[in-house]
């Protein structure tokens, strides 16, 4: 659990937060997180009734996480976003029916059921469709960040990833290259307690927010169960990037509530851990906040468990997409010859001379 200093830095953090937040932003905050655990609840439940191919993966009790970063984000930025991130989605604008019917591989989803239920993202949007290989996604947000700087462009990139990742060599060359380049980009380590089975004491030996001062760049810790404090931990890193200060690591200190995925019972994790987190429930603590402006908190759940079952509707109405159209929207086009009238390559077969 987080020292009494990071618990007051914290607090700093969520008052610079409302500086920038209006009333109806925290609303907003409130409800996209509410939608966001409603969304993943009701796909769970499809999941078990056979209707969700594959596995399913949720961000229960880490809703504050994509929520509020994505929050800070501008129309013009690019999110990176992962398979425990749907807020960001979801603050983007992606319509929960879509969401839905993205899970169950319908013609209506994100990716017109051509990839799997969590690997979907809306480039018109600004969501960039999420790589298995974690953290991969950090090597995209970097080369966004690095067309960004070569363009000249006042954008940013921001991409999420978890504790595990910090272990692989992608994280590295990322971080490396983001530092050396001075680029753009926020990176978001969702300190989650777990890779997977592994605890977090198995994993590092510091803090891995300390790990970018080795890249010549801030590595700040935030309460990732604080919707506001990761709103603003992000607002001032993206003020910071624009600016040409370069990248920041934010570590979002949380915790995955539920089994890496829809199959993991965690019996490896202690009971008296999850009790603990449980009491720092991400929406609570928004809710508390919302109910002090006067809001009336279960008309807004309403209002959400009613839009999400709506969802649910009209993406079991869809239909599955025709087989005969696999290959539409998945490879590029190309209309012109490759230089020299050379043919764009169509890939090997039988019918091709050269196939020897």
């Amino acid at each position: 659990m987080e020292t009494d200093t990071a618990t007051e830095r914290s607090k700093l953090a969520q008052a610079a937060a409302s500086e920038h937040l209006t009333p109806d932003d925290r609303i907003a905050l409130l409800r996209t997180m509410l939608l966001m655990r409603g969304v993943e609840a009701r796909a769970m439940v499809l999941y078990r009734q056979g209707k969700v191919p594959g596995s399913f993966y949720d961000g229960f009790g880490q809703e504050a996480v994509s929520v509020g970063a994505a929050f800070a984000m501008a129309a013009e930025d690019r999110l990176c976003v992962l398979h425990r991130d749907l807020g960001a989605h979801l603050v983007r604008g992606v319509p929960v029916e879509r969401v839905f019917a993205q899970y169950m591989g319908r013609e209506g989803g994100v990716t017109r059921g051509r990839d799997g239920n969590v690997h979907f993202g809306d480039k018109d949007l600004g969501c960039v469709g999420m790589v298995s290989m974690l953290p991969d996604m950090m090597l995209v947000a970097t080369g966004m960040a690095m067309a960004f700087k070569l363009r000249g462009e006042r954008r940013c990139a921001i991409t999420w990833f978890g504790d595990g990742s910090t272990s692989r060599g992608d994280f590295h060359e990322a971080m490396n290259w983001a530092g050396v380049q001075r680029l753009p980009v926020v990176f978001v380590l969702e300190n989650n307690q777990f890779a997977y089975s592994t605890p977090i004491e198995q994993q590092f030996a510091v803090e891995p927010s300390k790990r970018a001062a080795a890249y010549g760049f801030p590595g700040v810790p935030v309460d990732g169960n604080d919707v506001e404090a990761m709103f603003e931990a992000v607002r001032v890193a993206r003020e910071r990037a624009l600016a040409g200060g370069g990248p920041t690591l934010i570590e979002a200190k949380t915790m995955r509530m539920h089994g890496h995925a829809a199959h993991d019972d965690m019996r490896y994790v202690p009971k008296e851990l999850l009790e603990q987190w449980r009491r720092r429930d991400p929406i609570d603590r928004q809710v508390a906040r919302v109910r002090e402006l006067g809001v009336d908190v279960e008309a807004l759940r309403a209002l959400v468990d009613e839009e999400v079952e709506a969802g649910v509707e009209a993406a079991l109405a869809m239909p599955m997409p025709d087989p005969a159209t696999a290959r539409e929207g998945v490879f590029a086009e190309v209309a012109e010859p490759l230089g020299d009238g050379l043919a764009p390559w169509s890939g090997f077969g039988p019918d091709r001379e050269d196939d020897r």
